[in-house]
């Protein structure tokens, strides 16, 4: 047999106790009716006013309707309940007491109607407990308080000194557009509490939720689920360990490990609120947003599924599980409606689909995507002021930059420079082609500068108009230079690596080809001049070229030196040149088969 909490005998136990007093009563009326202090009420009397019954109940009444009993809440919440009115009988069809077998219990039978101060209770039968000042109904129990509390069930005990009505079996509170539905339920009138333990269902205009255990109070319109909480809503579905739900307002309050999944997106969070009616989300404790592969993490969230769009604070991480890149800053901006997101404060962009992560950081960081959810989507990857990017083979310094996934072309703008190994490229613009998150070729235009280092004093330099660098599994292998060129180049001793000479030239068109990350060698196309230099001979002018300038002291370090910006030292710029272009071969082949 089922046994309940909080103390509540066995239901069937009240049920048989009061199907036994019934027909005890009536056995010892057909036998002895003197012995009886009253006889039953007719049916033709269908009001008992302060009559009969009623001036039973009151000449009954005993000291513990005003003494009162301890209660597990401690001597302050007895105090408030003590002196409280009696449970007043206002109809019955039958009613019956048994003075000598059960002085201070009175049996009711059909359409029983009582009250206690502003609750009113309805029910098939019942038994009055006049020393308790109690109640045990059955059948059909209905409660009613004021016009906005409404409580049903099978069965209930309702103890009038502690004001505590405890219903079973097919339970439900209703306030107003509130419905709470169980098979127990405690209710708690001294603080309008009610709470239930063995699993129930709160339902209003707009979610669903479950729980093992819950509580709900008509006043604050507050709800409290523990264990296996559901809340179900058209657009998502929220489980959690702990929760709290306001039915006035719509907001859940989340106050455990919690999941909301809906179609779009999916977002775990251990705290925050989630407003069901407007759909907007502020969420902490490092919560999470997902969505199509990219998930973004906060110390704290703020979403809108309305909008669609999300935002992070401090620590953010915005990782690309897909196309294996990720976004960090202290702010974060994602709108899942156009595929746009925005980095800020300390913002760093990671691509980590090859085996060794690159990490570049700028003021700010945006994707923007295009032609969304259809087959020609392409984003670009925007970095606006101070850009600097780390990889272990290659570094990167400028202002602006733009990747765009169309092409797969990066572009730097705005004082370019590009680390690879021992060379430094630079020129007034830079296109890095990629092929499969590794370098294909890439295009330096105007200015086009390289610099490869020798020792402190001695470096091999290649100047021209534009610049094309060709890369085979990550390692540039051939460099095109095309356009008033102009070489320093010192060859090497095979031997022990000594140099042997300078080689300065000058051309319109050159090809040097490349061998574990070094000039190997380099040969002109068409019309060119040279002069070669012993190396104690070599004139003061000869050593650099009028573009040089080299620029480690502004080459990132590692992935955290990207954060240090550093300027270029006064004098130190790319320099123009004033050269007429020398027109080679290949460019006047190209003028003729056009004409």
């Amino acid at each position: 047999m089922k046994r309940y909490k909080n103390g509540l005998l066995y239901r069937h136990r009240y049920l048989l106790t009061g199907i036994l007093c019934l027909f005890g009563v009536c056995l010892l009326g057909a036998q002895d009716k003197k012995t009886l202090s009253k006889t039953p009420v007719r049916k033709t009397e269908r009001v008992v006013k302060d009559t009969a019954v009623q001036d039973t109940v009151v000449k009954k009444k005993t000291s513990a309707q005003t003494t009162g009993t301890s209660h597990a809440s401690g001597g302050k919440r007895t105090n408030q309940r003590a002196g409280k009115t009696r449970v007043d009988l206002l109809y019955a069809d039958e009613a019956q007491a048994d003075k000598q077998m059960r002085p201070d219990v009175q049996v009711l039978i059909g359409s029983v109607r009582l009250r206690h101060d502003s609750m009113y209770m309805f029910c098939d039968s019942a038994l009055i407990f006049e020393k308790i000042n109690s109640v045990e109904a059955f059948g059909n129990v209905h409660m009613e308080q004021g016009d906005t509390l409404f409580i049903y069930g099978d069965y209930l005990y309702y103890d009038g000194m502690s004001q505590l009505a405890m219903l079973r079996e097919n339970v439900r509170m209703i306030n107003r557009n509130t419905v709470l539905t169980t098979d127990s339920l405690n209710y708690d009138r001294l603080y309008n509490l009610g709470y239930y333990f063995e699993g129930g269902t709160l339902t209003d205009e707009e979610n669903v939720l479950t729980s093992v255990w819950g509580e709900y109070s008509p006043a604050t319109k507050l709800a409290v689920f523990n264990h296996d909480v559901k809340l179900v809503n058209p657009k998502f579905v929220l489980t959690s360990d702990t929760l709290k739900y306001s039915t006035q307002t719509k907001i859940a309050t989340i106050l455990g490990p919690s999941d909301i999944v809906s179609e779009q997106n999916h977002i775990y969070s251990e705290r925050g609120f989630y407003n069901t009616n407007s759909e907007q989300a502020e969420l902490l404790d490092r919560s999470v947003l997902t969505n199509q592969g990219k998930k973004l993490t906060g110390d704290s969230l703020f979403y809108d599924r309305k909008l669609g769009y999300g935002e992070a604070f401090d620590n953010v991480q915005m990782n690309d599980t897909v196309n294996r890149n990720m976004l960090t800053g202290d702010y974060c901006f994602y709108n899942e409606l156009t595929g746009n997101a925005v980095a800020t404060k300390r913002a760093v962009a990671i691509d980590y689909s090859q085996g060794d992560s690159l990490f570049m950081h700028a003021d700010t960081l945006r994707l923007v995507t295009f032609n969304l959810d259809t087959d020609s989507m392409y984003r670009e990857m925007r970095a606006y002021h101070k850009v600097r990017a780390y990889r272990t083979d290659v570094q990167a310094v400028c202002d602006s930059m733009v990747y765009n996934s169309k092409d797969s072309c990066m572009t730097m703008y705005t004082d370019p420079i590009m680390w690879y190994g021992e060379q430094q490229l630079l020129g007034e613009e830079i296109k890095v082609y990629m092929n499969d998150s590794t370098i294909d070729w890439a295009h330096i235009i105007n200015q086009a500068l390289a610099v490869e280092q020798k020792d402190s004093i001695h470096y091999n330099q290649v100047a021209g108009k534009e610049m094309k660098a060709y890369f085979v599994g990550g390692e540039m292998r051939r460099v095109d230079v095309n356009g008033n060129v102009l070489v320093v180049f010192y060859p090497v001793e095979e031997k022990d690596s000594t140099l042997m000479m300078l080689n300065y030239s000058e051309g319109g068109f050159l090809r040097m080809l490349l061998k574990d990350r070094k000039m190997e060698q380099g040969a002109f196309i068409g019309k060119a001049n040279g002069i070669a230099y012993p190396m104690d001979q070599i004139p003061a002018e000869k050593y650099k070229l009028p573009s040089f300038v080299w620029f480690d002291y502004i080459r990132p370090l590692n992935k955290d030196d990207i954060f240090e910006w550093r300027g270029k030292k006064a004098g130190d710029v790319l320099q123009k040149s004033d050269r007429k272009p020398v027109t080679s071969p290949r460019n006047m082949h190209i003028k003729r088969t056009k004409k």
